[in-house]
Order: C-alpha cells, then sequence, then structure tokens
C-alpha cells in the first residue's frame, strides 16, 4: 500500500492533469483526499486541475471552430445529444459553461457543440477559466474536507470491497439512463 501512496505521490500530479484535460472530477476529488491523507498538497492540486481543465475546453472549442470536418462525423451518431446540448446552451446561455463541468457527458459535448457556433471566443475563455478555477477549488476542498468521512466509509467498505464498484456501477448506470431519456425522440 505505501508503495502505491509513493507513486501516486510521484506521479499523482501528472495523472492529475492528464485526467483534467477531459473532465477531471474524480481526479480532483481523488487529489482532494489524498491531500487529506497527506499523500499530495491541496492547493497545487487545484491549480493543476483548474489549469487542465481550462486547456481541455479551450482544445475542444478549437476543434469545434476550427476543425469542423473532423468533428462532424462525431456528431452524426450523436444528434440528439448535440441538440440537448444546444437547447442547454440557449436556455441557460453562459451559465451552460459552468454547469456543464460538473455534468458528467456534457464536458465534451457542450464546448464542441459552442465552437460549432459564432460564440465569441474571447467571452468563452474568460467565462472557461473563471468556471475552470471555481470548479477545481470547490470539487478540491469539499472532497478534501469530506476525506473524514469518505475515510469512514471506505473503511466500512473495507471488509465488503466488492459494495464499491457495485455501488459505482449502480451511480454510473443511473447517470447512462439518464441521458438516454433526456436525449430520445419524444
Amino acid at each position: 500500500m505505501q508503495d502505491i501512496l509513493t507513486n501516486l505521490s510521484t506521479y499523482g500530479y501528472l495523472i492529475l492533469f492528464l485526467y483534467s484535460l477531459g473532465g477531471g472530477m474524480v481526479a480532483i476529488i481523488g487529489a482532494g483526499l489524498l491531500s487529506f491523507e497527506g499523500n499530495m498538497n491541496l492547493t497545487l492540486s487545484i491549480i493543476i486541475a483548474a489549469m487542465a481543465n481550462f486547456i481541455g475546453d479551450m482544445i475542444l472549442v478549437y476543434m469545434g471552430r476550427y476543425n469542423k470536418s473532423s468533428v462532424m462525423p462525431y456528431f452524426k451518431s450523436h444528434k440528439r445529444k448535440l441538440a440537448l446540448a444546444q437547447i442547454l446552451f440557449k436556455k441557460y446561455g453562459d451559465k451552460i459553461i459552468f454547469i456543464k463541468k460538473y455534468i458528467y457527458g456534457l464536458k465534451t459535448l457542450v464546448p464542441l457543440a459552442i465552437g460549432l457556433t459564432k460564440y465569441s471566443l474571447i467571452k468563452f475563455t474568460i467565462i472557461n477559466a473563471i468556471c475552470s478555477v471555481i470548479w477545481a477549488i470547490s470539487l478540491g476542498l469539499a472532497s478534501y474536507y469530506a476525506g473524514g468521512f469518505i475515510s469512514k466509509f471506505a473503511s466500512y467498505f473495507g471488509e465488503s470491497s466488492y459494495l464499491v464498484p457495485l455501488f459505482l456501477f449502480i451511480l454510473l448506470g443511473l447517470i447512462w439512463l439518464y441521458f438516454s431519456w433526456a436525449t430520445k425522440k419524444r
């Protein structure tokens, strides 16, 4: 176990950066928990996650804006999800840039959809930077302060370790069912 913690302390920041390019919710929560345990630095983790999340969204917007020919084949099989992203963007406006950071599945779709529109890149850059910082701080601090509870929870399930993956599988299944329902033709 000590070897795993040493490796996470050594490579954890790199893993956090790479994972946060594509969303990173699990990574920043993990970094917050590891910071609670004293294996990572919380401030550094928040900075790395915010920067990577910002960069990841900017790459997606630029791909949508300047590389439409490569992006459009992806949307042919996800037309309903693209329509949902556009409806959410019209309904919530700039707030969707913040909201999507917390909703699995929209993290990739919304920036690509924004890139396909004539939305101002400067405005997106400013809003995305602010939202990335808020996202990283909120999840990093929440997971850090929940570290004691989660440690007790993990030790409780330590004897029944098969329940944790089962719980996560059910949670991911419910998220998938919701998005299937939300994008279903009515």
